[in-house]
């Protein structure tokens, strides 16, 4: 009996001990996913960026913070902006980036997403405002590639890289859209001018032609006739009427004068 009373007394005094360890390890214990890490604050002062894996804290004195090293993609809300000759247009884009140094996300600025997304807003609304309605429209790439200069360039100091940037729709008001319409329509109806004349042009050419080695060759105009009427005769009709050019007599003529005088 005293040494079952011995062993719970024994038992009783590491009890506390016990269930202090387990809340000890509960509150310093933080496991990080592999994607995450941990900015650890102890007593006010940044320590390190620890993860991924299990980090150990010291209960009162240390605080952390998560930070996601994944790539962000974001939305820009569609802007307002006056282009550089004077259009009123609404502009959005996404953004891509990720944190690349974790203390800095932090310590550098108090909420490295807000900023992002409101440095993205100005900066799309500062650039699409210096070019003209037509460059908006047809120079995305180089636009894209001055947006993303210009924001990886002021979140760099922030840890934060900015891969791309992307402008995804441009709403025109319904009389630019109206204007660009028959824009559009007069440029495609001068094309089918300019190519009709073209056809025009080159045909008149080999007509030319065709009449400069016809002049040196007579004979080669009846062949022409004969072939033509051999064309009209293959269409079935019962009645066909057909010019006789006087040129295809000309041989008999010469030869009734020849006889007519030999006589």
């Amino acid at each position: 009996m005293g040494i079952v009373s011995g062993i719970v007394t024994l038992l009783g005094g590491l009890l506390p001990v016990v269930i202090l360890l387990i809340l000890f390890l509960a509150v310093s214990l933080r496991v990080l996913k592999e994607y995450e890490r941990g900015v650890i604050f102890r007593l006010g002062r940044v320590i390190a960026a620890k993860g991924p894996g299990l980090i150990i804290l010291i209960p009162v004195i240390d605080r952390m913070t998560k930070v996601s090293l994944r790539t962000v993609a974001m939305d820009v809300p569609p802007q307002d902006v006056i282009t550089r000759d004077n259009v009123s247009v609404k502009v959005n884009a996404v953004l891509y980036f990720r944190v690349m140094d974790p203390v800095n996300a932090i310590v550098q600025v108090e909420d490295y997403l807000f900023a992002t997304s409101q440095l993205a807003q100005t900066t799309l609304r500062s650039v699409c405002g210096q070019v003209e309605m037509d460059d908006l429209l047809s120079e995305r790439e180089k636009i894209n590639s001055e947006l993303q200069q210009i924001l990886d360039q002021h979140t760099d100091v922030w840890g934060i890289k900015v891969s791309t940037v992307e402008v995804k729709h441009i709403d025109l008001p319904q009389e630019m859209q109206r204007a660009m319409a028959k824009q559009a329509e007069a440029e495609r109806e001068r094309r089918a001018k300019v190519i009709n004349a073209e056809g025009e042009y080159q045909a008149a050419e080999k007509l030319a032609q065709a009449a400069e080695i016809i002049s040196h060759h007579p004979q080669a105009l009846q062949l022409r006739y004969l072939q033509t009427l051999r064309e009209v005769a293959s269409e079935n009709n019962s009645t066909t009427l057909f010019p006789l050019p006087i040129d295809l007599f000309t041989p008999f003529l010469k030869m009734v004068e020849k006889n007519s005088s030999s006589e």
